[in-house]
């Protein structure tokens, strides 16, 4: 009796042994498995790259010309110490003058203006600034530089260009997103009609990484080296962030392509963000012309069941890119992708969502130059009322879309469907 009880508390202790250890290892990796959403998930892939994200901030969706330019001039009025502008172009038009001459009257005041534009982009654009326009506003009091120069042999914008789009006020209110300064943002155009495009403004410590992207080019370009705690009051803790009213949420991680320094990191960011994704992204693009590696993130994300939804715009201010963004739609499309052609003029945006979790407004276009060769710049904004107030504009301009089928693609015709995959071929130099 002795010797089976003897056996009962031997085995009772060898399986508790063994349960025990299994339990804790299964506890273990329970853990490090354990379930995480995709925002959290995309979080840890930026501070795996060491790109930190900021809370407490005040985030403001711009999806007009006209909201933009007005939160803009409103905060410019309210500027003490320093306004700076980097942007693709400043377009000569009635906006860019209205622009200028409030920033002159900033000046007067004693604020210090630095405006920097990308050469290239300046002189693509059907009405810039020349040489006496310069003049005139450094006289006025505006230090306004080009970025990398244009010069002989005229070759040195074929790779690296600047189509980054930020403002920083006094280091505490920033703005990014897809325009740049130039009227057709509220009036259209002609040939296109209206102009649809996001930007976003975000008040808070998110402001003070613009500022450092921004100092990143600046100092590069005009051999200056600005600097100092005054340009970034929340670190120095001159400022804290507002907490008493803010929600849970409002955190920003600005995320900056630097050619030679972060090279792939746009690409790498859409790509996680759709390799996190569980139940939907929507992406919204003019030059949809993506690298194959992000296509296969595409194309992965539609067979795990993510729905995937793309809206192009059915008009554009380019030729050719249009038509090849249009042949590779219609791929996605035939694994898996759900894809929308906007009516309502041209869409300029570069926005996406994810999960309805978290969304990106920034300059990325989702092509080659952008994602290979530009310098670029995203905020990545993890709000949940933010994101869903970029899902409702998004649900909207898809009731003033045509949803691509077949049918729909073969209407373009057996000409306009040889030239998208002619065109395509060239989505390496687009």
């Amino acid at each position: 009796m002795k010797k089976n009880q003897n056996r009962c508390l031997l085995s009772f202790f060898f399986l508790w042994c063994v349960f025990g250890v299994q339990a804790q290892n299964a506890a273990a990796v329970d853990s490090s498995k354990a379930y995480l959403p995709s925002d959290s998930l995309f979080v840890r892939f930026l501070h795996s790259r060491d790109i930190p994200v900021t809370q407490h901030n005040k985030i403001t969706l711009l999806t007009s010309g006209r909201s933009k330019f007005a939160h803009l001039f409103k905060d410019i009025r309210k500027a003490k110490q320093d306004i700076h502008l980097e942007y693709f172009n400043f377009r000569n038009d009635s906006i860019a003058k209205e622009l200028f001459t409030l920033l002159a009257e900033k000046a007067k005041e004693g604020v210090k203006i630095r405006a920097m534009f990308d050469d290239f982009g300046n002189l693509s654009n059907s009405r810039p600034l020349r040489k006496e326009h310069l003049k005139m506003l450094n006289d006025r009091g505006i230090e306004i530089i080009k970025f990398d120069p244009i010069r002989f042999p005229y070759v040195n914008h074929i790779f690296c260009r600047d189509h980054q789009k930020i403002v920083v006020i006094d280091g505490t209110t920033g703005y990014t997103g897809g325009m740049n300064i130039a009227d057709y943002y509220i009036n259209g155009l002609p040939e296109v009609g209206q102009w649809r495009d996001m930007h976003v403004r975000i008040e808070g410590p998110a402001s003070e990484q613009l500022q450092k992207a921004f100092f990143r080019v600046w100092n590069q370009e005009s051999h200056q080296q600005v600097e100092g705690s005054r340009y970034f009051p929340y670190t120095s803790g001159a400022l804290h962030a507002d907490t008493a009213s803010s929600h849970l949420g409002n955190q920003v991680a600005i995320v900056q392509r630097v050619p030679k320094v972060a090279p792939d990191i746009m690409r790498k960011a859409y790509i996680t963000a759709l390799d996190v994704a569980e139940h939907k992204v929507q992406i919204i693009n003019p030059y949809f012309t993506p690298t194959r590696s992000v296509r296969k993130a595409i194309k992965r994300a539609a067979r795990r069941g993510v729905r995937v939804e793309i809206m192009i715009p059915g008009k554009s201010d380019i030729p050719f890119t249009p038509d090849a963004a249009f042949y590779i739609a219609e791929r996605l499309r035939k694994a898996g992708a759900h894809i929308y052609v906007f009516n309502g003029g041209f869409h300029h945006s570069k926005v996406m969502i994810v999960d309805d979790r978290f969304c990106t407004v920034g300059s990325t276009n989702l092509n080659s130059r952008s994602l290979r060769c530009d310098y670029e710049i995203n905020a990545f904004i993890f709000d949940l009322p933010t994101t869903a107030e970029l899902g409702d504009v998004f649900k909207a301009d898809k009731k003033n879309s045509t949803v691509m089928t077949r049918e729909e693609y073969r209407k373009r015709g057996p000409w306009k469907r040889f030239v998208g995959w002619f065109a395509h071929l060239f989505t390496p130099l687009l």
